[in-house]
């Protein structure tokens, strides 16, 4: 079968050259499984394979948007009937999905081609992508490093040119997180935006939405106008909003907008100067193009917020640890999980009802507050990360950490542990490196990551920017815009994808 340059075009130039019948489907597909076959062993990017599948998928063809165009599906929420659908988790390594999620078949309705999974950290907890199940996938800009989590697996597959387009989604940065350590596109929309179900009418109390992460901004702007829209059962439902997303990427935005900016942690702890720099450079451009500009942090209690968000962890992990026995046949135990996930399950175990209610009160507060902001602010940016990737391995629990967490366990200490002053040590400890993106998650702004600065190792790092509510139009002409400017990091620079 002939060759071609499959990496050069993105799932909209692919899905073009099929419908022109320049190339064919089958041509794409193989390329894609070529291409998997010769990078996955290096990146571990993809944990189930579905070529064959995907073979009899092209066979008929079919007049939607992205016929032919093949794309990788996250390990958590994307349920493929009949595939298995693990989490991460060893425990549910025999879990197959009795059915397509909502937002599966909104997918197969677009034409894309699911042609495997992408690996995540289990149960999608981490910013980083190393379950002990599969391994840690790694960032293609250079191997040492991560690329990012949850979605990680997803963001070195799409960074790497196995395929242009991998499901993903975000419940306290997983997109953008990743997004901005592979040097991708990644946009989280509105809480409700997208499809949750079948089994859930929400996802992490609605912090979670799902997309997808793509090298170019017209990709994940056209796969949002094909999976948007009401979903009976939802629990919650997006600001209508008409907007066509693929139209906006091509109209620059001729007003002048008021962008207030912060590099400044919301919990107190450091921001690399990196990653400073990335918004510094990103806003000196925003003002030369006539925007107004304003320091400013956005009025919030951080530290609040931060808390509220690992109490929404507690309980969801909880949660999921409870449900392992439909699978496991049996109660869950020490050692059917990681030492870190079994610990935040205990925590959950301990954490009451008013803490709960009260931590959803302040996501609440929140969101009312960050509306009165964007009356006046179009735009928040900051850092999308405090640091650049940190390297494989770095993050991982010492076995001192792990054996005083069994010892907690065996010894039934998790309320006296939480009483000691741990659950503020353990904000700082898990949001360090990612203070700047739950923000959006509890409120249920869109927000998105850009790829507009590398440091000088020649790692990626992102510059996010949030919006107020159902206002996705916005940030993707903004997005369309930066594109084609000289900040945007071209992802084909990195070794791999150029390989």
């Amino acid at each position: 079968m002939a060759t071609f340059p499959y990496t050069r075009y993105d799932g909209y130039g692919l899905a073009t050259l099929i419908k022109n019948k320049e190339i064919t489907a089958e041509e794409v597909i193989e390329q894609a499984i070529t291409r998997i076959e010769k990078l996955n062993p290096s990146l571990n990017a993809v944990i189930h394979k579905m070529y064959e599948k995907a073979r009899m998928a092209v066979k008929t063809h079919a007049d939607s948007p992205f016929f032919g165009v093949p794309m990788l599906l996250k390990d958590v929420i994307q349920e493929i009937e009949g595939e298995p659908i693990t989490y991460g988790s060893k425990a549910l390594a025999n879990n197959i999905a009795a059915r397509d999620s909502e937002f599966v078949r909104r997918l197969r309705r677009t034409g894309t081609v699911f042609i495997g999974q992408t690996n995540v950290p289990e149960f999608a907890l981490m910013g980083i992508t190393e379950p002990v199940h599969y391994g840690p996938t790694r960032n293609p800009w250079n191997p040492e490093y991560t690329p990012g989590g949850s979605s990680g697996g997803s963001a070195a597959a799409v960074a790497s040119g196995m395929v242009p387009i991998a499901g993903a989604n975000d419940g306290g940065g997983s997109i953008r997180i990743p997004a901005a350590f592979c040097g991708l596109f990644g946009i989280k929309p509105s809480r409700g935006r997208t499809p949750v179900g079948n089994s859930l009418g929400r996802h992490w109390q609605g912090a979670s939405v799902d997309h997808v992460l793509t090298r170019t901004v017209r990709d994940s702007a056209l796969m949002l106008n094909l999976i948007k829209g009401y979903e009976p059962g939802a629990a919650f439902h997006s600001p209508p909003h008409d907007a066509d997303y693929l139209a906006c990427v091509s109209q620059p935005l001729t007003q002048k907008l008021r962008i207030a900016f912060s590099v400044r942690s919301p919990i107190g702890t450091r921001v690399d100067d990196e990653c400073r720099q990335a918004v510094y450079k990103t806003v000196k451009w925003l003002e030369s193009m006539g925007h107004i500009i304003e320091e400013k942090d956005a009025p919030v209690d951080g530290k609040k917020l931060a808390n509220s968000y690992i109490t929404l962890y507690f309980g969801e992990v909880a949660a999921s640890i409870h449900h392992l026995e439909d699978t496991l046949g049996r109660k869950a135990k020490w050692g059917d999980v990681e030492p870190a996930t079994w610990m935040l399950g205990l925590l959950g175990k301990v954490t009451s009802a008013e803490e709960w209610v009260l931590s959803l009160r302040e996501w609440d507060r929140t969101a009312f507050i960050m509306e009165d902001f964007h009356k006046t602010y179009d735009f928040y940016v900051t850092p999308t990360t405090a640091f650049p990737p940190s390297k494989i391995g770095e993050l991982d629990l010492s076995n001192k950490e792990k054996r005083l967490i069994k010892l907690v366990d065996q010894l039934g200490l998790v309320r006296f542990v939480k009483k000691s002053g741990f659950v503020d040590e353990l904000v700082e400890k898990n949001l360090e490196r990612t203070p700047f993106t739950q923000l959006a998650n509890l409120t249920g702004q869109p927000a998105m990551s850009l790829p507009l600065h590398l440091t000088k190792s020649g790692l990626p790092v992102g510059v996010q920017f949030i919006a107020a509510k159902g206002r996705e139009d916005l940030l993707f002409r903004l997005a369309g815009e930066l594109e084609q400017s000289e900040y945007w990091i071209k992802v084909d620079n990195n070794p791999m994808f150029a390989s």
